[in-house]
């Protein structure tokens, strides 16, 4: 081989290998660098420098909020059965070292997670289910996420991950209990609308009594009145006769 072949080898060779040194991590992701597979440091967003060859980056963890739907049926204590809807929030807890290396290493892979995850949650809410009616459930959306949050908090930080936010969409039944309800909403709006009817009926009534009385205190005053005046009109008329037979007397 010629030498300057040989040479032009080794500058590309080396070339590669210092370009190869440089690492770019983007904005909201952190990357973990190992040595022969044991943990060595983490790089953050940014220009990061990486020995060639020895250093490797094992992951890249995005510190971002991610989402993810659930769909799962629980049963109540009174054994219906609860059909769930939710959407999870979550994120990386910190940007701290143990916590971008629980994340990095306590589960295979992101499908792991995403199922030890999902699986946590839908049991939380199963088991705080299993002890209420199936009546009451519908007016404990707010207690059931403060539940799955007391509960699931202090696993995730363990995993390097924190609960933002848990969504119970929607919250139905089977078709027979759905009917059942409607029917009993059916049944209560008939109600009201017929006590309603009748509180407004007895306004009426109370209402066209008061009237009628009103009139016949009315016109037994002015009767009243009329008498008097008439009781008047006559003693006077009787005075005026008296005073001419007394002048006439005279």
């Amino acid at each position: 081989m010629p030498p300057y072949l040989f040479t032009y080898v080794i500058a590309v060779v080396a070339i590669i290998i210092l370009f190869s040194s440089f690492v770019t991590v983007k904005q909201g992701t952190i990357a973990v660098i190992t040595i022969f597979g044991k943990y060595q440091r983490i790089l953050t967003p940014g220009l990061n420098f990486k020995i060639p060859l020895i250093e490797v980056i094992h992951t890249r963890i995005s510190i971002q909020n991610r989402s993810v739907e659930l769909e799962f049926q629980a049963v109540t204590f009174d054994q219906a059965n609860v059909y769930f809807k939710a959407m999870l929030l979550y994120s990386v807890l910190d940007q701290q070292e143990e916590t971008i290396k629980n994340v990095a290493f306590k589960f295979v892979d992101e499908r792991n997670l995403m199922q030890a995850l999902v699986r946590t949650v839908e049991g939380s809410i199963r088991a705080f289910v299993a002890t209420k009616r199936q009546a009451d459930v519908l007016i404990l959306r707010r207690d059931i996420v403060e539940h799955v949050k007391e509960q699931l908090d202090n696993i995730l930080e363990g995993w390097g991950y924190h609960l933002q936010d848990l969504q119970l969409n929607d919250i139905t039944f089977d078709d027979i209990i759905m009917k059942s309800m409607s029917q009993v909403v059916a049944s209560n709006n008939l109600k009201a609308a017929a006590e309603n009817e009748g509180q407004a009926l007895l306004i009426t009534k109370t209402k066209a009594a008061e009237a009628e009385g009103n009139a016949i205190k009315i016109s037994a005053e002015a009767e009243r009145q009329a008498a008097q005046l008439r009781g008047q009109g006559i003693a006077l008329f009787r005075e005026e006769v008296a005073k001419g037979m007394t002048v006439a007397a005279k």
